[in-house]
């Protein structure tokens, strides 16, 4: 029957109130992260802006030094075109003089009729062959037919290397005049360089009057070009924002792992509590016993007592050395002699020494040892911890009448160990912690199996450090099969 305990009210009690502070700073913290990360997006959205911004600026200002160099280029292009004009002028001038001088000097000689008519049919055609070549000069304003268009990529490419851009562009000449595309450097992008492209005026101040032609330029991977300028604060908010996410995730699950083991240390004081308890009070009462003068002493009586008083001590003894294995364990301070030992000896005693337990509840033991090598080397006081605690748990965990089977067997270059018994088993969930430290199977409101979730956890941490491995089967309500295995003694 278990007592009304104000200790343990008051523990829950702390559980509940952890339970919800827990909440709250689950709660606290996802909204500080999920702020955080609304920061980093809002500043990475404002510094795409101011990206996209400098782009912009440093486009025009790159195309605003090439369209000057080509509009200086065109003006001192043409400067020399009229200058050549006029020499030619000047000179054709200078021959029309020439030659009215010499047409003058010529009229005055004696010619006959027919003679005048011809001089006159030639002088006309000289003239108007001089006259045509003065004033036939084609002064057309088509500046694009004098561009190269290979030079114009190369200055654009070379301007805006000069400002960081450092992507590929594609290139275009416009004319409003005649709706028509005069040049496109790949023909890639038609559409894009009409609707999305950054347009400059050619030659702005020689043609004000009328519609100057336009230099396209279209960048078809802007974006990632952004994207690329802006990869080391893209990833430094990344960084930032998964470790926050880490930090957050790993102090949940720290602050969870806390919570658990506190319980479990409460439980395993509680549990620890209640199993000293008992041999406490035993020894009490049988020392109470012994000095009540009202009660007849005889030789009997006198070793009754002293019989219960040293098995009780023993069991306190024993439960002490279970708690001090297990911070030996959490100290890693456990040393393990190396002795060649044969396995089933060590079997055969526990199996002896458990046996009359078995027998109380008619129940039985049974050895089935068939290992043909069971030499192994470990530490004998370890090895026969480690039978007993298995043969205990089955035992504690088995409701009805306990019949219990230990077999042994040899697998290749190692030796089996097995343990089944007909109990209560445990379910998949539990059997992935049975092996935990302090971690008991839950068995609801029922309180009569006793012990400190230690055993287990010792067995497995003393199994690995002998270089081996301990597994379990086992099915609800079908019993369960605890194994472990050792490498054979060379």
């Amino acid at each position: 029957m278990l007592s009304y305990c104000k200790s343990c009210k008051s523990i829950v009690y702390l559980c509940g109130v952890n339970k919800k502070l827990l909440i709250g700073i689950v709660l606290l913290m996802s909204a500080a992260l999920v702020g955080m990360m609304a920061i980093q997006i809002y500043l990475i959205g404002d510094a795409v802006k101011v990206k996209e911004a400098t782009f912009v600026r440093d486009v025009n200002q790159a195309m605003q030094q090439v369209v000057m160099v080509l509009e200086k280029e065109e003006m001192q292009r043409q400067y020399e075109y009229h200058m050549n004009m006029m020499n030619q002028r000047a000179n054709l001038m200078a021959v029309y003089d020439s030659l009215k001088k010499s047409m003058a000097i010529e009229l005055q000689q004696p010619m006959t009729k027919d003679e005048y008519a011809a001089f006159i049919r030639r002088t006309t055609i000289a003239e108007e062959k001089l006259q045509e070549m003065i004033f036939g000069f084609n002064e057309s304003s088509n500046t694009i037919k004098e561009l190269q268009p290979v030079t114009i990529d190369s200055m654009v490419r070379l301007e805006l290397k000069r400002y960081g851009i450092e992507t590929v562009f594609e290139l275009g000449i416009y004319s409003p005049t005649k709706n028509a595309m005069l040049f496109q450097k790949t023909g890639r992008y038609p559409q894009q360089l009409i609707d999305q492209s950054f347009a400059f005026d050619l030659y702005p101040t020689i043609s004000p009057v009328r519609f100057s032609d336009k230099l396209l330029l279209y960048f078809p991977n802007e974006k990632r070009f952004l994207v690329r300028q802006l990869s080391s604060l893209l990833f430094v908010s990344g960084s930032f924002i998964l470790i926050i996410i880490l930090a957050f995730a790993s102090t949940i699950w720290v602050i969870l792992r806390q919570k658990k083991l506190s319980e479990m240390k409460n439980d395993f004081v509680n549990n620890m509590t209640h199993e000293f308890k008992t041999p406490i009070s035993t020894i009490a009462l049988a020392c109470e016993a012994l000095r009540d003068n009202d009660i007849q002493k005889s030789e009997v009586l006198y070793s009754t007592y002293i019989s219960m008083i040293d098995e009780e001590n023993k069991r306190l003894g024993s439960m002490a050395e279970q708690v001090l294995q297990s911070a030996v364990l959490d100290k890693g301070e456990l040393i393990l002699r190396k002795d060649r030992l044969d396995f089933h000896d060590i079997i055969r005693e526990a199996v002896a020494t458990k046996m009359l337990q078995a027998k109380s509840r008619n129940g039985h033991i049974f050895a089935d040892l068939k290992a043909d090598d069971s030499l192994v080397t470990g530490d004998k006081v370890h090895l026969t911890n480690i039978v007993l605690n298995l043969l205990d748990n089955a035992l504690k965990y088995t409701e009805t009448a306990p019949q219990i089977v230990v077999k042994s067997r040899n697998i290749p270059n190692a030796f089996e160990l097995s343990v089944t018994d007909n109990g209560m088993g445990i379910s998949k969930v539990n059997q992935k912690r049975i092996f935990e430290k302090l971690y008991r199977v839950p068995t609801g409101n029922v309180h009569n199996v006793k012990g400190f979730g230690l055993g287990l956890s010792y067995v497995k941490a003393v199994v690995e450090k002998m270089g081996g491995m301990i597994g379990v089967n086992s099915e609800l309500k079908k019993g369960s099969t605890f194994y472990i295995r050792l490498p054979l003694s060379s």
